[in-house]
């Protein structure tokens, strides 16, 4: 009678090929996280380009017949911050060269009061595919994955709304949005730009 090889090896690797895979499809999902500060010329340059591009997209009927006319910028957001400074900067500067309105220094000395809205400024990174996450491993940070095929994503948003009038409440505009964007393929070697942010 033939001594029968025992299965255990077999069944091992069947077990960890299935968990290979069982971690691969858990992983292929989606994931979004909005990045609390701006850190590096990129972030930056995704938020700065989305400001410019949602002052720039600014309809010109809804300032029709201000023409010479003063208007008293008065903006928020949820926080204080430079963005919002640099926005209403921006702001100003396309009502005097675009539609040449004049920006008023207070109400009281404004033909018109402009209310704005910021509802977003700043950036958005996404990753969408496949990986395998890493943060598991002891010494090795939460974040470390290895890429098999990824989209990763990286924005810049802008968003606002406002309200124009006498009392600057009498007109309201529809939200206006722009995204900045820079994309990448993530690889497990190589990550390969699919846009940049070269103007």
């Amino acid at each position: 009678m033939e001594k029968q090889e025992p299965e255990y090896p077999l069944m091992q690797t069947a077990a960890a090929l299935v968990v290979l895979v069982a971690l691969v499809f858990s992983t292929g999902c989606g994931s979004r996280q909005v990045q609390e500060s701006l850190t590096g010329s990129t972030a930056q340059r995704l938020v700065t380009h989305s400001i410019d591009d949602l002052i720039s997209g600014l309809p010109k009927e809804d300032f029709a017949g201000l023409e010479g006319k003063s208007v008293y910028v008065n903006s928020h957001f949820i926080e204080r911050s430079e963005f919002r400074d640099y926005a209403d900067q921006r702001l100003k500067v396309e009502l005097q060269s675009r539609f040449a309105i004049q920006p008023a220094a207070s109400p009281l000395a404004a033909d018109r009061i402009l209310n704005v809205f910021y509802t977003s400024l700043g950036t958005d990174h996404g990753l969408l595919g496949f990986y395998l996450p890493l943060g598991f491993v002891p010494g090795v940070s939460e974040h470390t994955r290895i890429n098999l095929i990824t989209l990763e994503q990286f924005h810049g948003v802008s968003e606002m709304y406002y309200y124009l009038g006498e009392t600057g409440s009498e007109v309201r505009s529809q939200v206006h949005q722009a995204r900045t964007r820079t994309d990448a393929l993530g690889l497990p070697i190589i990550t390969i730009p699919i846009s940049t942010l070269d103007r």
